[in-house]
Formats: C-alpha cells, sequence, structure tokens
C-alpha cells in the first residue's frame, strides 16, 4: 500500500522524531537520500565526478536539503553551484557546507517583480548553460499558492537548458494538501519526497508535474498515524482483495450482478456495461432495458429481462445508468433500482436522474461513478471547479451523498460513504483510456465485484485498478477502443494475482 499525509500530520511527525535525534540529524538524512537520487540521474547521464549541478535554493528547509546534497555531491568531484531564489535567507549551515565543499553561490532574482540578475546571466553563468541536472529546492510543503515571478522565470530558463530536473520533496508552486496547482509551478522529471508520500503527489493536475516518484527513508513511519490521508492499493493488496470461487461454488452462489443500461440510442452501453459486468467475478449478469438483443447477439450467457428491474429476479448488486437517456422510463427505473435493499452503482444518465435525498435514505451501499462534469453538476458549480481540486469534490460528493464516490479522470480517486477512511487513488491507466464507452466497461465490472461480495470502497478501488490496467495491456502504446478494455480485464486479473 503507498500512502500518503497532510502537510500538518507531516510537521508533527518530524518535530516528535526530531526530538529524538541530534540537532539537523534529520536533514542529513533526507540530504543523503536526495545526493543518491541526484547520482543516479546522473550516473544515468555519464557520472557523478565532473558533472554541472545546479540548486535552485530558496529559503526553507527545502532549500536546506537542496544545499547539504549539493556538498555531498561536491565532495564527490561534481560542480555545483547554488543559485539563491532569496538571497540572504538561504539555509545558513547548508550555504556553508555547499561553499566549504567547493560549490559557489549565485544570487538569483531578489523578489516577486524579478528583481537582480537577469535570467539569462544566471544561466549563462552556470557553464555557459550546459547543465547536467537542475535540482528544484524552491519551495517545500510548506508553500502555498505558485511561484514567484521572479522565480517563475528562473525555472523556466534553466528548464529551457534540457537537463533533467529532480524536486525535492514535491515540485515547487503545487499544493501539497490537495494537488492543486494555483500559479506557475515546476514541472519535474522526478521528485525525491522524504518520509511519506504528500497527497499532491499522488493526485492530478499536481501529480502530473512530479515525474517520477523516490521515497526516503527518514525514519519517520512510528511517527505517522495508523491511517494516512490517502492510500493507494498495489498489486498485492489488490490481490487479496480479489474474489475466488470454492469448490462449492456456483453461478448463484458466486452472486448476480443486474445491469439496467442502453436504451434505443445508446445501445452499445448495454452491451459494454454488461461486457464489464461478464469479466468481474460474479456467476451471472441479469441485464434488463431495450438492448437485450444487441446484448444476446455478442454475449448470449446474459440473462434478460424486459423490466421493470424489480421483476427481474434476485440480484446480489445493481448497475444503472450507462446509456439510459433521460426519459420517464429511465427516471423509474432508476428510482426502481434505489428503492431495492443491495448495492447499487449508478453511473452516466443515471447520475442525472437520481433522487439525492433518496440516495441519503438508503441503508444498502450506494456507489456514484462521476466524471469530472458530471460531478460538476451533482455539486452545482463549474467543471474547472473539480478538475483543479479533485480531492475536495469527491471528499465533497461522498459526504453529501452519504455515498461511495469514484471520481474518474486522470486520477481516479475513491471516497467513502464516511470520512473515516483515507481515500484511494487508483495508480493504473492510460491516456489512452479517454474513449468512448470505457466508463461503461468500468462500471459493470466495478458492479459485478459488488455482486461477488466486495465492500463498496473495495469493490471500486479494485474495478478502477484492474480496468487502468486492462487499458494499458489493450491499448500497449496505440488507441484502444472500450471493447478492448472489457477483454483485456482477464490478462489484468491474472496479472495481479500471479
Amino acid at each position: 500500500m503507498r500512502t500518503a499525509y497532510s502537510v500538518e500530520t507531516v510537521r508533527a511527525a518530524e518535530r516528535a522524531l526530531m526530538a529524538r535525534l541530534p540537532e539537523g540529524a534529520l536533514m542529513q538524512r533526507a540530504a543523503a537520500g536526495l545526493a543518491a537520487a541526484c547520482a543516479d540521474v546522473l550516473r544515468g547521464r555519464g557520472r557523478v565526478y565532473g558533472a554541472r549541478i545546479v540548486l535552485l535554493v530558496g529559503s526553507g528547509d527545502n532549500g536546506g536539503d537542496a544545499l547539504y546534497a549539493g556538498a555531498r555531491l561536491a565532495r564527490r568531484g561534481a560542480g555545483v553551484r547554488a543559485v539563491l531564489t532569496a538571497p540572504g535567507r538561504a539555509h545558513a549551515g547548508g550555504l556553508a557546507a555547499l561553499l566549504a565543499a567547493g560549490g559557489r553561490v549565485t544570487d538569483g532574482p531578489a523578489d516577486a517583480a524579478g528583481d537582480g540578475p537577469a535570467d539569462a546571466d544566471v544561466v549563462a553563468d552556470a557553464w555557459g548553460g550546459h547543465v547536467d541536472l537542475v535540482v528544484d529546492g524552491v519551495t517545500g510543503i510548506g508553500g502555498r499558492g505558485g511561484l514567484r515571478p521572479g522565480a517563475a522565470a528562473l525555472v523556466r530558463a534553466f528548464a529551457a537548458t534540457g537537463a533533467p530536473l529532480l524536486a525535492v520533496d514535491l515540485p515547487s508552486g503545487v499544493e501539497a494538501d490537495t494537488g492543486e496547482v494555483l500559479g506557475d509551478a515546476v514541472r519535474a522529471d522526478a521528485t525525491v519526497t522524504f518520509g511519506t508520500y504528500k497527497p499532491g503527489l499522488l493526485v492530478d493536475p499536481a501529480a502530473e508535474l512530479a515525474g517520477a516518484l523516490r521515497l526516503v527513508d527518514i525514519g519517520l513511519d512510528p511517527e505517522l498515524p495508523a491511517v494516512p490521508d490517502l492510500e493507494a492499493l498495489q498489486y498485492a493488496d489488490v490481490a487479496a482483495l480479489l474474489p475466488v470461487p470454492g469448490g462449492g461454488s456456483d453461478k448463484y452462489r458466486r452472486g448476480v450482478v443486474g445491469v439496467v443500461a442502453g436504451s434505443a440510442r445508446y445501445p452499445g452501453a448495454a452491451v459494454l456495461a454488461v461486457s464489464g459486468a461478464l469479466r468481474g467475478g460474479a456467476g451471472a449478469v441479469r441485464y434488463v432495458g431495450p438492448g437485450a438483443d444487441a446484448v444476446i447477439a455478442r454475449h448470449p450467457e446474459t440473462l434478460v429481462h424486459t423490466g421493470p428491474p424489480s421483476k427481474a429476479g434476485r440480484v446480489q448488486a445493481w448497475v444503472v445508468g450507462p446509456g439510459l437517456g433521460d426519459g420517464a422510463e429511465a427516471a423509474g427505473a432508476v428510482d426502481d433500482v434505489l428503492a431495492t435493499d443491495v448495492p447499487v452503482l449508478v453511473d452516466a444518465d443515471g447520475l442525472r436522474l437520481l433522487d439525492a435525498a433518496a440516495v441519503r435514505a438508503r441503508t444498502a451501499p450506494t456507489v456514484l461513478t462521476p466524471h469530472a462534469g458530471e460531478a460538476a453538476a451533482l455539486l452545482g458549480v463549474a467543471r474547472e471547479e473539480v478538475e483543479a481540486g479533485r480531492l475536495a469534490a469527491v471528499r465533497e460528493l461522498a459526504a453529501r451523498h452519504r455515498a461511495t464516490v469514484l471520481l474518474k479522470g486522470s486520477t481516479t480517486l475513491v471516497a467513502a460513504s464516511t470520512g473515516d477512511a483515507p481515500v484511494r487513488v487508483n495508480p493504473t491507466g492510460t491516456a489512452w483510456l479517454a474513449t468512448a464507452g470505457s466508463g461503461d466497461v468500468l462500471s459493470g465490472l466495478i458492479g459485478s465485484l459488488l455482486a461477488a461480495g466486495l465492500a463498496p470502497r473495495d469493490a471500486a478501488s479494485v474495478g478502477a485498478h484492474l480496468h487502468g490496467l486492462a487499458a494499458r495491456l489493450a491499448a500497449d502504446g496505440a488507441p484502444v477502443a472500450a471493447q478492448d478494455v472489457a477483454e483485456a480485464i482477464p490478462a489484468a486479473w491474472r496479472d495481479v494475482g500471479a
């Protein structure tokens, strides 16, 4: 399990650890890990000895980590130059260590207006701009808002050299707790973070700026709470949750999932939702809706019924909404499903037709799976607000509807119906997954996992993980269709369970 903690929690843990360590020991641990990561990057480009390194150094401990790491690299024969984005306020001990090791120090822009040496002059002064590595130590986890104009211009100037850029703890300018990007920010090739991941490293749009992540152990684990703010399932976690039939299982004991999807206009949505459901671990799929002919033509093993859902036969979970349309019959189907006493997943058109009060009143679990636009409509805000603040949006949706919410997107998030469990971040997927019908497959897959007995948060998390992995396998670097994703689910299942 990969876990992340808020800035406040990390700060408290650091204070508790520092109280038991010699002064400066924690920073030295971080600097050692950072220097090792820098050395790995440099070895990939040649060697550490003789490499040319630029440290962009701010006023906080983040800059101190960079300076001490630079001193270690200078002692190994690298040329190290620190450019101070806050002259006169850099970490004094780190500066002294770098100078003692043979490093050099240059003042960068002096304030938010960008007064001070011209950016081009600063870059030219660093080996004529022929740099092997740039280290971002401008702001740390305590930073708020985007980079100041002078620092932003300096970052852009050094990024233009083409040297790899490694961020210290997190890219400067991003919000550590939320993943928001409220102004100019560093786009890193890699980020070295200390003690634990921070939410902003796992949640877009900030996560997209972090590059490859490397966690440095500084001994913080014993000081951190047992329950993190965010968590991401890894293969072993997903494998432990996959439903596996026993010797005495039959199709009904394994669970039956009902799918209410499709319409005369969108019969394909029914096929895709059933495709996902058939591969999700339940023993049988019961389909209700006008797409029965299309469903049977593609999946003859499906049990079909003309409806209403409550008359279709016993199921252990329902999926309702994909391609359903917005007429009275569709609305009635959503109401009928929400009135049942089994877990229900609502997606797509079903999200527009649901009665929030009816969802809150349910005693059985409900899972909502909106994309950003649907989430914005449910919250009554602009889509851009949801995309910029995904964590806040998924938590608010879950609290408002008393439901488990899976917010789809470049970072898929799962929030439980109560606030006592960490939000889960899905680590799998590919940009090729942004294709018509892929969400219908995901809905069917999660619904099947619900019918097989998984708890709502687990079903949503496992479904998203398998769906993202199946998309990677199906795409393999090329465009992919939703049906391709459905057909790759068994391979993803085997890959996780191996």
